[in-house]
Parts: C-alpha cells; structure tokens; sequence
C-alpha cells in the first residue's frame, strides 16, 4: 500500500457500540453491514468461530466495493466462552435469563475476532480475549435486566457499556475488546498494512 494519508475505513458491523468506540478514539468511518448468514459458520472453539465470523462479514463487504487503494475493510465478531459452550446471541429472552442464571458469581472469556482488509486482497487478522467476572445476581436482577431488551442483541447475553456495565464485576484484559473492538489490537492490524492510526485521523480531518 503506499505511504500516503488518504486512507478510509469502512466498519463491516451493525454493532453501535464498535462504531461509538471507534469514534470515540478519533475515527469516523462509514458503516456498510454485511448481511452474511452466520449460521453458517460452526465451531466448538471461541477464538476461531469469532474470528470466522470477522473474516467473512470484512471480505462481504469488500467484494462489494469498486478497487480503491485507499480503502481499508474492518471486520469484527464476538462470543463468549463459558463453561466449554460459544455463546453468541442468545435466541429469545427464556433462553437470555438460562445463560445469567448459570453466569452470575463466575467468570467466562469474551473473545472478539478482527479482520482487516483492503480491497487488493491483503489481509490481517487476530483475536481479542479478556477474562470477564459477572457479578451474583438476584433473580430480580436478572429477570429485569432481561426484560429491557439489551442482553438479546449482544453476545454473551450482557454489556460492558451499557445497562449491563453494572453487572461485571471486574475484568482481565481490554475493556474495548468487551465492547466489541480492540484499539490496540486495531493499531497492530493497520501496522501491518504499513499503515498508522494518526494516518486515519489525519484522513477524517481533512475530508470534505
């Protein structure tokens, strides 16, 4: 890729949450969702189901888009490992209460796969793991944070930035990885394309 400041960054994810991140770290790029069938990928493992995932919604979007050398593709997925299952979304809100109930007092492994593209086809690629402690819920607690809605729509059944941030008692590793995007794990993606992240900033700033 050359050296040059042009680049743009396409988020290959619907999650709100990786875009607010991103955006947060001074990023600001255009979102273009997928639409890939992720029932399609099977794995026992987390790191490498995750990661699947990431790789296929990056390289989606990528064969949509017209060449550009300026164009730079993220992918990003995450389960939790917990108690030798892969949990992603849970399927409805009976089964959201089963996995809090079997969480609350103990600790599973929030992985998040990252996959980065260009459109020439090089590719990087890594996965994300942070140890998350879960608070010991009442049933109470349990059954209203369900009723809001939120745990149905993340992985793992719970937030790190949202209703749930109450719910996790502590954590070892990134905290943006829980999120869904890991800043450093993001930095060490765009070095391999020779590529800095002041060099992305400096590209939101000056686009028109």
């Amino acid at each position: 890729m050359q050296n040059h400041d042009g680049y743009r960054l396409v988020l290959a994810s619907a999650s709100p949450a990786r875009l607010a991140l991103l955006r947060s770290a001074g990023f600001d790029p255009s979102v273009q969702v997928s639409g890939v069938d992720e029932s399609v990928v099977d794995s026992t493992d987390a790191a490498e189901l995750c990661l699947a995932l990431a790789r296929m919604k990056a390289r989606a979007v990528a064969s949509t888009m017209a060449p550009d050398p300026d164009v730079l593709v993220l992918g990003c997925d995450s389960v939790l490992a917990f108690d030798g299952q892969v949990l992603g979304k849970p399927a409805n809100p009976a089964d959201a209460v089963r996995r809090w109930v079997a969480m609350r007092g103990r600790s599973g492994v929030l992985h998040t796969g990252h996959h980065l593209t260009d459109l020439s086809g090089k590719q990087a690629e890594e996965v994300g793991a942070t140890v998350v402690h879960f608070a010991d819920l009442s049933d109470a607690e349990v059954e209203a944070y369900v009723a809001t809605g939120e745990p149905l729509h993340v992985a793992g059944a719970f937030t790190i930035d949202g209703l749930g941030g109450a719910f996790v008692e502590r954590i070892e590793g990134d905290h943006g990885n829980v999120v869904g995007l890991s800043l450093p794990l993001f930095r060490r993606l765009l070095a391999s394309f020779g590529v800095s992240v002041p060099q992305l900033w400096k590209a939101q700033q000056d686009a028109p």
